[in-house]
């Protein structure tokens, strides 16, 4: 016998919003969007949300993840009809989490408004990029840390000047992908972004000593955090002075700023919504 979660329900007002906070391992993935014939982790949930429900659904993301890049904290809104929100969450989790393959987790799932977005109503988004550093190439974090295997020790505390000249709001242009950040200009859409906070510090990851580099912020260009990463470890090897981050804000040109730090070193921690916008699914 199906489950709940499986009933149709099609040709009914969508009157609610399911969102679903999802965690991914990135490696194996081509990003979050979907695209033709690559395989993708809005791809995959998209395939578990259509066989649970049994119809279309439409899906908004609460930021968009390049491929390889990992997430512990990433939203999904889907509207929904008055019968889908009638069904148990423990079993719309179970369907879900038996449709998706190992290297996705459902985390949670939460009811919100008929309307919610979980990209247009995020008030922040939180990011961590991992660094190892030294000859002894990284076991545990391998898969989700930079090695800077030629580098014995970043210099924290020049990392964390230059990176207090990025904190506010900024155009920040040299940080986007140069093509991206000209479409945005073709358009007529601002490059500027406000950061609340971009943090660095030695931390312990399992059993093994990173720097972890944090930022968040109300919204992010196209690789902008990545580049921010690669700007600062330009400060922490000792190539450039932690005021140069001024000089590259100022600029306006990606040529300005360091390069791209890898993929592999960045997860998406988590977003915030306003109080109360999102009530746990039971």
């Amino acid at each position: 016998m199906a489950p709940d979660a499986l009933r149709p329900c099609a040709a009914q007002p969508l009157d609610g919003t399911l969102v679903i906070k999802l965690g991914y391992r990135g490696g194996g993935f081509s990003g979050i969007a979907e695209q033709p014939g690559q395989r993708t982790v809005g791809m995959e949930l998209r395939h578990a949300l259509e066989t649970s429900l049994r119809r279309p659904v439409q899906m908004e993301l609460a930021g968009r993840t390049d491929a390889g890049v990992h997430a512990l904290g990433q939203y999904v809104s889907v509207p929904v009809t008055t019968a889908e929100l009638a069904l148990r969450g423990s079993r719309l989790v179970s369907s879900l989490v038996a449709l998706t393959p190992d290297d996705i987790s459902v985390c949670g799932i939460f009811r919100a408004d008929p309307g919610f977005s979980a990209r247009f109503d995020a008030v922040r988004r939180h990011y961590r990029y991992h660094i190892a550093c030294g000859s002894m190439r990284p076991v545990m974090a391998w898969e989700h840390a930079w090695w800077l295997r030629t580098i014995a020790a970043l210099d924290v505390a020049a990392m964390e000047r230059a990176a207090a000249c990025l904190v506010g709001e900024h155009d920040f242009r040299s940080f986007c992908k140069a093509r991206s950040a000209q479409l945005i200009k073709d358009d007529g859409r601002s490059t500027c972004r406000f950061l609340e906070r971009v943090g660095v510090a030695q931390v312990t990851g399992v059993f093994e000593p990173l720097v972890a580099i944090d930022v968040c912020g109300n919204a992010f260009l196209h690789n902008m955090v990545r580049i921010i990463v690669g700007s600062l470890v330009e400060v922490g090897c000792g190539r450039r002075d932690p005021q140069w981050l001024i000089d590259a804000l100022e600029a306006r040109d990606r040529r300005a700023a360091g390069p791209t730090a890898p993929a592999r070193g960045l997860v998406l921690m988590g977003v915030d919504y306003p109080t109360d916008a999102l009530v746990p699914w039971e």
